[in-house]
């Protein structure tokens, strides 16, 4: 199990930091205890990166779910007020860095089932094409026409936010 998580670490990581902003250890243990559990119901057809990294995308959507995600950003926001006479430029950069990936994460999950699942593989777990086509038994000319129309839908969706600064 520990070479299992020496080989996979970088890129749970990874993940887990491209979608919540920040590194997050629980999360990062609560994927290979997943793992674990689930060895099982692995099929040899993908690469075993890319089913750690899906479990990981997915423990971190359940996470931003969660009470403890939502009482957690409640206990931010009051301390944000808190100290809002005293913040710094950078401490403003970084908060609105984290308002952006939130809101770019929400548009995300409003997406259809058919384009948010290619949009995760494509651009969070960083699959390709033909993986993707593999994975989900679809040719891949959908794989790109369903990954276009997704980004379409998120620009529709996130262009009006640009001008508030996201």
């Amino acid at each position: 199990m520990t070479n299992f998580i020496e080989q996979n670490q970088k890129y749970v990581k990874a993940v887990i930091k491209k979608m919540t902003g920040s590194e997050n250890e629980d999360l990062e243990q609560e994927v290979y205890i997943k793992a674990w559990q689930n060895r099982q119901k692995y099929k040899e057809q993908g690469k075993l990166k890319q089913w750690i990294c899906m479990l990981a995308a997915n423990l971190c959507r359940d996470y931003f779910r969660s009470k403890s995600y939502k009482i957690s950003k409640a206990e931010i926001s009051s301390e944000i007020c808190l100290q809002n006479a005293s913040v710094k430029p950078k401490n403003e950069e970084r908060l609105d860095q984290k308002r952006r990936q939130k809101i770019v994460l929400k548009a995300v999950d409003d997406l259809p089932k058919i384009y948010r699942e290619i949009i995760i593989m494509a651009d969070f777990e960083e699959m390709s094409v033909a993986d993707i086509a593999l994975k989900l038994k679809i040719p891949e000319g959908t794989v790109k026409s369903r990954r276009h129309k997704a980004k379409e839908l998120l620009k529709t969706t996130l262009t009006p936010l640009l001008g508030e600064n996201l």
